[in-house]
């Protein structure tokens, strides 16, 4: 499973039929009633922050959007009530799809509609003929139909073949929904297309609850004050960074406070036979994969022009307790990581480093970002985005995602959009395939030029920290790729 852009899905043409939550009865809702602040429950942190960045923009001439996406394969003759009601059930499943978001005296706050108030219905949208006019019809229906400000934010549907398989898509906004829940749709929806294809009921984990997740958050932080211990990396980051936010060290062309259209393109970095030897050279030297890749990164940049010390924001899974291993929700925190990339240092020597800097981020992972970016660049909070192109770099192991052993025959595709951008993001995955990279941008010359050399500079990187030791020697990097 790989995140590829929306342009470039290989999806056969075929019969298009949507479902579509139906409007539900108001006595199905956990409370009476919806205009009762005191029966209303706080949003996460993220999706607060995300509510309101959209709502700000709505009115502008350069609104806010996003989507993420998926789609998946299934295999024969499709069953359409089988379908039907595997969708319903991922809904009922995962209570923040049935959320229905307020903004009440400043806060963010949701009703929840319980699993029995919820009927979907379907919606027959005629046939296409090819690829190019099924791509086209998913990119505009994503962008009409995801919207944060309305109920559901989310698409579901299917184009369906005769024979062959048939593809199952839904696109969701990032307010209930994050990169490693793509993985877990695919898995529900699956596994209960399969049970009630044969007449049975579909046998899943339990879920964890994201607006329990969303609670236990707020209980411990929203009331931490600046003065805080628990800020303190992020005190002492940004007394060494010079503000919360790390740039992005080259050159992509865009003026400062300006929003531009966003390239999105993706590439592969090292097959799977590399990507194994690049495991392989990381183990030895006590590092996991991601720290090699990271270490790759850095050395590209600086190879580009960069410094000698690396400075990113990192997202990272906070799923590891309870039951959100099998959760939809945005469980993602992000925080600050920091290590030295000087010429001198070895491929051991790099990813020590790393391993040193994600170590002591990681004792600050419950901190979450939005409350340390409200309370230690409150200048920047309010804005419609980051001060300036900020390093941002993510990195997910889809091998290791609950039904990744079904993935060859499901075949699963992520997708991201967004509208407007100030900088560069990248998004890392490894699956069986190898190493991949997606990165989203802003539409200059200067960053294509900027984004095309790096990527060329990254990819060699990786190749020669992946070889052996005997064919790669002692540095990082071989001496042909040293700038002069």
């Amino acid at each position: 499973m790989r995140q590829v852009p929306l342009e470039s899905a290989d999806i056969a043409p075929g019969h298009v039929v949507e479902w579509r939550i139906t409007p539900p009865d108001p006595a199905h809702a956990d409370h009476a009633d919806h205009r009762e602040t005191r029966n209303r429950r706080s949003a996460s942190f993220n999706q607060d922050k995300h509510h309101a960045l959209i709502d700000e923009s709505r009115n502008t001439d350069e609104p806010l959007a996003s989507w993420l996406a998926v789609t998946f394969e299934i295999q024969g003759t499709l069953n359409r009530a089988a379908l039907e009601s595997a969708l319903l059930f991922l809904v009922r499943r995962h209570d923040v799809l049935r959320c229905e978001f307020q903004r009440l005296l400043g806060n963010l706050s949701y009703a929840v509609h319980r699993p029995d108030g919820i009927e979907i219905e379907a919606i027959d949208m005629g046939e296409f003929d090819t690829s190019q006019e099924i791509r086209a019809f998913l990119s505009d229906g994503f962008q009409k139909g995801v919207d944060t400000m309305a109920w559901p934010p989310y698409v579901m549907g299917a184009v369906i073949r005769e024979t062959g398989s048939s593809t199952v898509y839904l696109a969701f906004d990032h307010i209930v929904s994050d990169g490693m829940s793509m993985p877990n749709v695919v898995r529900d929806v699956q596994v209960a297309y399969a049970a009630y294809r044969r007449g049975a009921e579909p046998d899943l984990p339990p879920p964890g609850s994201y607006l329990e997740f969303a609670r236990e958050q707020r209980r411990g932080y929203a009331s931490i004050g600046v003065d805080d211990d628990r800020l303190a990396y992020w005190r002492s980051f940004i007394g060494r960074n010079g503000g919360v936010f790390p740039r992005f060290p080259l050159d992509l062309g865009g003026e400062p406070g300006r929003l531009y259209p966003a390239v999105n393109e993706t590439a592969t970095l090292l097959d799977d036979r590399q990507s194994e030897a690049l495991e392989a050279r990381c183990r030895d030297v006590g590092g996991k994969p991601f720290m090699g890749l990271l270490a790759a990164v850095a050395v590209a940049l600086r190879e580009e022009g960069g410094p000698d010390l690396y400075r990113a924001l990192m997202p990272l899974s906070e799923r590891g307790r309870g039951t959100w291993r099998n959760s939809l929700g945005w469980f993602v925190n992000t925080l600050p990581i920091e290590f030295p990339v000087s010429r001198d240092l070895g491929f051991a020597q790099l990813v020590t480093g790393v391993r040193d800097g994600f170590t002591t981020m990681m004792e600050s992972i419950d901190v979450p970002f939005i409350r340390a970016w409200e309370l230690l660049a409150p200048e920047h909070f309010t804005g419609r985005c980051w001060p300036f192109p900020v390093n941002f770099v993510s990195y997910i192991d889809m091998r290791k995602c609950p039904g990744a052993e079904h993935h060859p025959r499901w075949r699963p595709t992520a997708y991201v959009w967004v509208s407007r951008v100030n900088g560069s993001t990248s998004w890392f995955q490894r699956d069986s395939a190898g190493l991949h990279v997606n990165s989203i941008y802003v539409d200059t010359p200067q960053a294509h030029r900027t984004m095309a050399a790096l990527h060329h500079t990254l990819r060699e990187t990786l190749r020669a920290m992946a070889r052996p030791v005997a064919l790669a020697g002692p540095r990082a990097v071989p001496d042909v790729l040293l700038k002069a």
